[in-house]
């Protein structure tokens, strides 16, 4: 999540990009009636037509479940990431749109970015109560992608920029960071209606920026975000530290935490030069590139 969190669920523009850490989804078809899940998480199984949404597979059992009547048959899903079950950068929501197209492809069907992206859309908020899409438009589209709600728009700029990730060590769930926030909405709406319009002039700012292939100026909007959002109440000393030491680096031009917030990875502009903090640095890159379906 470049910049637009919290909200982008109540209108405003959002600015996401792909990564080139990826999630694997492998489609085995069976002889039989029963799905079997495998990763790095465990096992799980159930049948086509009983299937019981459970932790640690909830994403991928409610898809299963929500398009039951259309599944061939039975099959294992096997699961692989290229970065730990820990650490967020919308790994749920790549799952959820893998799936969605893996599925499309073993009934023979084509598949549209926009209805993939709405479909898993509609998972993700069955299961976390509330969720704006935009890390799905990601995982769909690749490269920097203005995101909004509505009016809908979903739209790749197909352009990358180097960025750095620190993963604080901890992550707070995402539907608990979203009711927070909204229980502090509605208390003080017109201070939050404030922040959520400086968040949307700072996306406005930032894709003109991008488009101008001014780097330096996106950095600068990062930081406003950031500053805007720890105003909100979705940062934390830890990440406050981790923001600081990045914008001290002279690889970055600018850093703020990336997703919902209270935990999870702050987000640098830029390639850090050093860096000698206790958090881990995750090795990723922007990526042009989607999802995909590979035929084997």
């Amino acid at each position: 999540m470049l910049m637009g969190e919290h909200a982008v669920l109540h209108g405003r523009r959002a600015l996401v990009c792909a990564v080139d850490q990826s999630i694997h989804v492998t489609l085995e078809p069976r002889s039989d009636s029963v799905i079997r899940i495998v990763s790095a998480l465990g096992e799980d199984e159930s049948r086509v037509g009983e299937i019981q949404v459970r932790k640690p597979f909830t994403f991928i059992w409610e898809a299963l479940r929500q398009m039951g009547a259309e599944i061939p048959g039975g099959c294992n899903l096997i699961v692989e990431s290229d970065f730990s079950h820990q650490v967020g950068l919308g790994s749920s929501a790549a799952v959820t749109v893998a799936l969605c197209v893996l599925l499309r492809g073993w009934r023979g069907e084509e598949w549209d970015p926009l209805d993939i992206q709405k479909q898993a859309t509609t998972i993700i908020q069955s299961v976390q109560g509330r969720g704006s899409g935009a890390d799905a438009a990601a995982s769909v589209m690749g490269g920097i992608v203005e995101y909004r709600v509505q009016p809908y728009k979903m739209e790749s700029m197909r352009t990358v920029y180097p960025v750095s990730i620190v993963y604080c060590g901890y992550k707070t769930p995402t539907a608990e960071v979203i009711e927070r926030v909204e229980r502090e909405r509605r208390a003080r709406a017109a201070l939050f209606e404030g922040f959520f319009y400086e968040v949307d002039e700072c996306v406005r700012t930032a894709i003109d920026a991008i488009c101008r292939d001014e780097w330096e100026e996106l950095g600068v909007c990062m930081d406003q975000n950031h500053a805007l959002l720890r105003a909100m109440g979705v940062s934390d000393a830890n990440l406050d530290r981790i923001v600081d030491a990045m914008r001290r680096d002279a690889g970055i031009l600018g850093a703020k935490i990336s997703g919902s917030g209270l935990g999870d990875c702050v987000l640098g502009l830029g390639e850090l030069k050093e860096w000698n903090e206790p958090y881990e640095r995750i090795p990723c890159a922007m990526s042009r590139e989607g999802v995909r379906i590979e035929k084997v």
